[in-house]
């Protein structure tokens, strides 16, 4: 009998437990595992939206794979990612060290580093396109001579490239400088009484005990970076001057909705999806054996 009692409380115990579990294995179906299937379905059909969809096997992957506009987009892309992410990890981490001081006025100065990543991409990237008009923007006003910013093919990614590490530094500082506090007091204490100036501190202490947060800002960055769309539509519609700001995630929408070929942006999109996970099984793996989560 007292068996038979705790199968009972154990089963209630588990389905208490599912049901808890319920809400968000809905949202995980529908805003995940819905999205990823319906994506792959489509990578093997031709549809335009209008006409019944028709199976045309591996054509659309044959189509992306040599399409040279597409290369074009992944190269773009990473020279994007390769600018955009060192850039806002190393201000992001220099901002953190100043907030982890606790000067005055630096709940401001956070307030104020957040609001750009707070804000509407979209709408941040009209006022940017305004900074950098050649008549009356005011980077040329300060500049004191006319450059066509967004008309000049090899300024085009750099204007793109400054935008979005304004946007995310705020974000990545605030990781940075609560990555900064959770470092345990004695330790730096200690290393002090020894002797270690404050870029041995730096370098041996903080830097160790800030992977966990390297790590999950380097990852998160990438991702976004790779992600880029709202801030390079607004600057480079269509791409900008000789396709100088055609990221992927902007070939997939003119893909889809303008040459409403939606089996080969459903392609671009797995083809997207697969260098994120590659690039984040790689950071994972270096920073596995390199990560100190605690200090004993």
């Amino acid at each position: 009998m007292p068996g038979v009692v705790r199968s009972t409380r154990r089963r209630r115990e588990i389905l208490s437990g599912y049901a808890f579990l319920l809400p968000s294995l809905i949202g995980i179906s529908v805003f995940l595992a819905v999205p990823i299937v319906t994506v792959v379905w489509l990578s093997f059909q031709k549809w335009d939206l209008i006409g019944p969809a028709e199976f045309i096997g591996l054509d659309n992957f044959r189509a992306v794979l040599t399409d040279g506009r597409f290369l074009h987009s992944l190269i773009v892309t990473t020279l994007f990612v390769a600018a955009a992410l060192p850039l806002q990890t190393v201000l992001g981490l220099g901002l953190g060290m100043f907030l982890e001081r606790r000067v005055p006025g630096s709940a401001v100065f956070r307030v104020v580093l957040l609001l750009p990543w707070v804000a509407a991409p979209l709408a941040l990237g009209i006022v940017w396109k305004w900074i950098f008009a050649p008549t009356d923007g005011l980077l040329n006003a300060i500049v004191g001579q006319r450059i066509e910013w967004l008309a000049t093919p090899s300024l085009v990614l750099p204007a793109i490239v400054v935008v979005s590490v304004w946007t995310n530094i705020g974000y990545v500082s605030l990781f940075f400088a609560a990555g900064l506090r959770a470092i345990p007091s004695d330790v730096v204490d200690a290393s002090r009484i020894d002797g270690a100036g404050r870029w041995h501190r730096f370098r041996y202490i903080s830097l160790p005990l800030l992977r966990p947060t390297m790590f999950f800002v380097l990852v998160t960055g990438l991702i976004s970076s790779f992600q880029v769309f709202d801030t390079a539509y607004a600057l480079a519609p269509n791409g900008g001057p000789e396709r100088a700001g055609d990221v992927v995630t902007g070939r997939i929408y003119y893909e889809a909705f303008q040459s409403f070929q939606f089996g080969r942006a459903a392609v671009m999109a797995l083809v997207l999806f697969v260098i994120l996970v590659v690039f984040t099984l790689l950071q994972q793996r270096y920073f596995r054996s390199r990560t100190t989560y605690e200090v004993a």
